[in-house]
């Protein structure tokens, strides 16, 4: 990956003008603070532009605007097809499309060869390697590097992106070029990594709240059960308070975590947990040293969480503001902006419950209208997916109403995928046959659709699946 990222330093260097084009999730916005940080420290001009999804109308613009170099991030493999004409330069994820020959340049060839030659993409796919190795805010990293050593320090927003967007959830901790990543954090003094429970608030909830709201692993009888929680802690020996201050997690000394992990893992045991899914509950953290304790920006997970909700509610430059480090004004914005976010999450499970999900013979689906926004419906999937008693056999797509459209969202689990399932190429070849576009990860890939077309969309969705790993055994 670092001889691509040279040569896409080589050309934002050689730029009069570079307009880094993003997207609004955690990977896309903290990929996008990274970029525009190394680009003012290299004295480029630059302009950063957020975007749902890159699609028709997006290229199309940035052509009639002539920007002399676009940097896209954590988008745009999916969409090589459409790009000729642009000085492009791409830092991004995603599963690559073929690049197609569009209709106005069949007919000479070697202007498409030459409209190619001008875009450049750093992608772990055309490295051999999948998704997870790196983030777009990874890939967007090795240029920054690439730019300057002195940019190592960037490495702590790149962990973040690479956290926001689950890389470490199937190991238990991040792999790949992450490991680069994350290597030159520590020596930038800027990172920390430490085996620890791996569960969300380990900073900000009292601790207590933090096993209360656990979803991954969810713990018998404690996941939702606060009483029950305070009596577990109590019983242990825990302090939940020292004066008027709720402890948390990061409150505790090491003997103190070293019970409690003890006696989670023989409760989960003790009812029935299996030993892959007890083993979820610890894993590989990541701290950002620097950051004042108790934070929202200190925990990695957390601090993803807080950027992806700017994105989430049309307000990604909020976000981008905080990873530059602009807390002041930004910070409290954010925090309400997630604050709003976790109500809303609370209502999308709601609007689920009442529109019912529907199962096919190897996926199931439900269908929120516009009672989920478009951009918060592929967390809501997750959220259905991952809650106590949901069928983990299937993978799960779900629609919402969205301003060009039907927006599609699909989810599975790792399980399925070591199977064989590829969302990516699921949503890429059905939405495609219905006159849409779509794409992704294995395990995480979406969609947009004429509306209408859901049914035939699904029914397409449904084969493809059956075709990749059969149907469900049940």
């Amino acid at each position: 990956m670092e001889a691509v990222a040279q040569q896409i330093a080589e050309r934002v260097r050689d730029a009069p003008m570079v307009r880094i084009v993003t997207h609004i999730d955690t990977d896309g916005i903290t990929g996008g603070a990274i970029a525009s940080e190394a680009l003012d420290r290299a004295g480029i001009a630059h302009e950063v532009a957020f975007v749902k999804k890159l699609d028709e109308p997006v290229i199309t613009e940035l052509k009639r605007r002539g920007t002399p170099l676009v940097w896209f991030i954590d988008l745009g493999a999916g969409m090589m097809h459409a790009l000729h004409g642009l000085d492009a330069v791409i830092t991004d994820h995603h599963v690559p499309t073929e690049r197609e020959v569009p209709k106005v340049l069949r007919s000479d060839l070697m202007r498409f060869a030459e409209s190619q030659d001008r875009i450049l993409m750093l992608n772990p796919h055309l490295e051999g390697a999948g998704s997870d190795v790196a983030s777009g805010a990874g890939c967007a990293y090795a240029v920054a590097r690439a730019l300057a050593s002195t940019n190592r320090d960037l490495a702590a927003v790149a962990i973040v992106g690479a956290v926001g967007d689950v890389q470490d959830q199937e190991f238990r901790r991040l792999s790949g070029y992450n490991r680069t990543i994350l290597q030159d954090g520590i020596d930038a003094g800027v990172l920390r990594a430490q085996i620890d429970l791996r569960l969300f608030g380990r900073e900000t909830r009292p601790a207590y709240k933090m096993l209360q709201y656990a979803s991954d692993p969810w713990i018998p009888r404690l996941s939702g059960n606060e009483d029950a929680c305070i009596a577990f802690l109590l019983e242990l020996g825990i302090d939940l308070k020292v004066e008027e201050h709720w402890r948390s997690w990061s409150d505790l000394d090491d003997g103190e975590k070293r019970r409690v992990v003890t006696a989670l893992v023989a409760h989960m045991l003790e009812r029935g947990c299996g030993v892959k899914e007890t083993e979820r509950l610890a894993g590989e953290t990541y701290t950002l040293i620097r950051e004042p304790a108790g934070s929202p920006t200190r925990d990695a997970k957390e601090f993803g969480t807080l950027v992806n909700a700017c994105g989430r509610y049309d307000q990604p430059e909020v976000g981008y503001r905080v990873c530059r480090g602009d807390r002041d004004e930004f910070l409290g914005q954010a925090l309400r902006l997630l604050r709003g976010h976790r109500e809303y999450l609370v209502e999308s499970m709601d609007a689920i419950a009442e529109a019912g999900i529907n199962t096919m013979d190897a996926i199931q689906y439900f269908h929120a209208a516009d009672r989920i926004r478009d951009t918060v419906v592929g967390i809501a999937a997750s959220l259905a997916l991952n809650r106590e008693g949901a069928a983990k056999d299937l993978p799960i797509i779900a629609f919402a109403t969205a301003d060009d459209g039907i927006k599609v969202s699909a989810r599975t689990t790792r399980d399925l995928v070591a199977r064989g399932l590829d969302l990516a190429a699921v949503m890429q070849e059905a939405s495609k046959a219905v006159g849409g576009f779509g794409g992704g990860h294995h395990a995480a890939a979406g969609a947009t659709i004429p509306p209408g077309t859901e049914q035939k969309f699904l029914e397409i969705a449904n084969r493809i699946v059956r075709e990749q790993i059969g149907p469900s055994p049940s």
